[in-house]
């Protein structure tokens, strides 16, 4: 009987990743909700990049997944407080449309901000914090995908573009054997879709895309998608 080969693990995965995100590449890799397209969100020719393997307009914006609060606060202007609160007890995911995005090159700030193309036409993006066991005290099932975003963009110390991996206007893949040829040759580096000790990634997400919540800067509250 043939032996199986082994995993790889996930620090030698998050290392490959990171190599080809700071180059300005592409990757496929898993997510809390399904598998997405991923790129430095700070990185413009980066994100258009993005745009272009979907076939996406750029009227619409893209999600973007942080590690924590304190990420999302050097990204955005004003963290309205009822997000602090919606971060904390929610179980599912959740992205969250901020208002007032910091973008690269806008008011003095050339070198640091997101990528313009990251931001609606109003100014605002959509971030959200994948739950992770680092983040959180309590025992609360978490997601291997949420583990490994949590990691690699701790790692990569700025946000993540975290887009489906499809071609705009078709469905979102529910598993990785769903994602279809253009898009896996259209990226630079594919995480693979298990890894050790976690085991395939499709086992633990959702399958689904994440509930989308707008806040005003007065704490208003918009349901964008449940």
């Amino acid at each position: 009987m043939a032996e199986s080969t082994p995993l790889k693990s996930l620090d030698a995965v998050i290392a490959e990743a990171l190599e080809v995100l700071k180059r300005g590449g592409l990757i496929l890799y898993p997510t809390d909700t399904v598998w997405g397209i991923g790129c430095d969100a700070t990185n413009e020719a980066a994100v258009q990049k993005v745009f272009a393997l979907k076939r996406r307009a750029e009227a619409k914006s893209l999600v973007l997944l942080a590690c924590d609060l304190d990420m999302v606060a050097r990204y955005v202007r004003m963290i309205p407080p009822i997000a602090v609160d919606l971060v904390e007890v929610n179980d599912a995911p959740m992205t969250i449309v901020y208002p007032g995005a910091i973008v690269a090159g806008a008011s003095g700030n050339a070198a640091f901000g997101l990528a313009l193309a990251t931001v609606a036409a109003d100014g605002s993006v959509g971030i959200r914090i994948p739950r992770a066991a680092a983040a959180r005290e309590d025992d609360r099932p978490v997601s291997a995908g949420a583990t490994f975003c949590n990691r690699l963009i701790y790692r990569l110390r700025r946000p993540l573009v975290s887009t489906s991996a499809n071609i705009s206007g078709e469905a979102a893949p529910s598993d990785f054997a769903a994602i279809s040829p253009e898009i896996r040759a259209g990226v630079d580096y594919v995480v693979p879709a298990a890894l050790s000790p976690f085991g395939r990634f499709d086992d633990s997400a959702t399958g689904r895309p994440s509930q989308i919540l707008k806040l005003g800067l007065d704490g208003e509250v918009e349901i964008i998608r449940p």
